[in-house]
């Protein structure tokens, strides 16, 4: 009989991972140093980008549209210090079939899965990413079970989570919802052993190649249209899956300067595994609770070695306010007409901002949109924070306190995109590079290693 101990299905996660993925990590590591071969790795998929527009082709993933946000643009000059601010764009990726830019990463993962004769597939996410592996899996006839962490262990679940369960049960998922901590990953590993289904992580080679034709796709339709590249780019930043993907297609198609901003909502102080804090906030993703820690340490992932590297390609990294996010979420609507989730809206948020210090001949993309409904709509979301005892008022967003309010803007002047220091981001990942060294200098291949992922 299998041991199905906590502490013996963890030991046995490295033979799990490798059965699951069909990928043997050990042989990207280069031995007796804390470096490994990140590019070589990446070709691992054994797909050319071409071929992988191809296979989201065939399942309608992609081609979504570019628009200009004129309305909001002219908002942003109007009270921008001196009257200007860039154009403002957004890469509309809600028309993918499962309302996400997600829909790229689950479409490789998947085919790829049918292709090496998995029966099924599975993905532990309480985001967008499991709506798109289910969708993803329904187009190419595979099972699906989807494990969610969503309640706090009175189980109260966050509606923007409950809603993207039955986004993945009306895809014929199976969902497995867990309260916070620890088990999630010890009922993922059980899954995967016990049924033999592919891992469809986020994390994989093939997950983050699925992102680089949205980078691509975006840069060669500016080009199209407009007959230039974008100044700048913002990515939501969550585990930097979406940053680092975007990026690297980016420069694929040439787009060398190109500006790469990562934008965060800024939940500072509230703990991502904490059961009293779990329902205190009202962002699931996109925000620094995880865009802090995945830029400093990567590799705490559901596999050996994360694909997504986004210090390696990030410009710039700023945070939004919770408030400033729901503010841009109504104005979307309101101004241009869209109904749109708040994952690309923290973007949007951040592009308000950052576009007032451009000129006004400069191109600023959102380079996501999702879909919204039920739970992830702006009522029921602020509604639940009502119940869970924060305070939602109007005035200044400086002012909130990520736990305890929420601070809708009292004019569209007072959004401000902070900008977060990478520079000492980069040291902490450095430094927790090095713990894994002892006392022992640096190697000269590590040393270069380093330079490359803090960039």
């Amino acid at each position: 009989m299998i041991n199905n101990s906590y502490e013996a299905v963890m030991s046995r996660r490295n033979e799990i991972m490798k059965k699951a993925i069909g990928i043997d990590y050990e042989e990207f590591e280069l031995k007796g140093t804390i470096s490994f071969d990140y590019e070589r790795m990446m070709e691992k998929t054994g797909y050319t980008l071409t071929e992988i527009i191809g296979i989201q082709e065939a399942s309608g993933v992609g081609n979504t549209p570019i628009m200009e946000m004129k309305n909001i643009t002219e908002l942003a000059r109007k009270i921008s210090k001196n009257n200007k601010a860039a154009r403002i764009f957004i890469k509309d990726e809600a028309s993918n079939p499962s309302g996400s830019f997600k829909a790229r990463r689950a479409a490789t993962a998947v085919y790829h899965a049918k292709k090496m004769g998995y029966k099924g597939v599975v993905a532990a996410t309480s985001g967008n990413y499991g709506a798109a592996v289910a969708s993803q899996a329904a187009i190419s006839g595979l099972k699906c079970i989807i494990v969610q962490e969503c309640y706090d262990s009175s189980y109260k679940g966050q509606p923007e989570i409950i809603e993207k369960a039955r986004k993945c049960e009306a895809f014929g998922a199976e969902v497995v919802q867990l309260t916070v901590g620890p088990e999630l990953f010890y009922v993922f590993l059980k899954l995967l052993e016990e049924t033999g289904y592919f891992n469809a992580s986020l994390y994989t080679p093939f997950g983050i190649a699925g992102v680089e034709t949205l980078g691509h796709e975006l840069i060669m339709q500016c080009r199209e249209r407009f007959g230039r590249d974008p100044d700048c780019v913002v990515c939501t930043n969550a585990g930097g899956g979406n940053l680092t993907g975007t990026a690297r297609g980016i420069i694929k198609a040439g787009a060398c300067e190109t500006k790469v901003v990562g934008a965060s909502v800024d939940l500072s102080g509230l703990h991502m595994a904490s059961d009293g804090q779990f329902n205190r906030k009202s962002f699931t993703t996109g925000h620094t609770g995880f865009g802090i820690p995945f830029a400093t340490w990567p590799d705490r992932t559901d596999v050996p070695r994360s694909a997504a590297r986004p210090l390696r390609y990030m410009d710039r990294y700023v945070t939004v306010r919770q408030g400033e996010v729901f503010y841009m979420t109504e104005a979307l609507a309101q101004l241009q007409g869209l109904e749109r989730g708040p994952a690309g809206n923290t973007s949007l948020a951040a592009a308000f901002s950052i576009a007032q210090e451009m000129e006004n001949d400069q191109m600023i993309v959102v380079q996501e949109t999702e879909y919204t409904g039920a739970g992830k709509h702006i009522q029921p979301q602020l509604s639940f924070a009502r119940e869970n005892g924060i305070e939602i008022r109007f005035g200044d967003p400086k002012d909130e306190i990520p736990g305890k309010n929420i601070i809708l803007p009292e004019h569209p002047s007072l959004l401000n995109a902070k900008d977060l220091d990478l520079t000492d981001i980069k040291k902490s990942y450095i430094e927790n590079s090095l713990k894994k060294i002892g006392d022992r200098n640096l190697k000269d291949s590590e040393f270069e290693f380093l330079k490359k992922e803090t960039r």
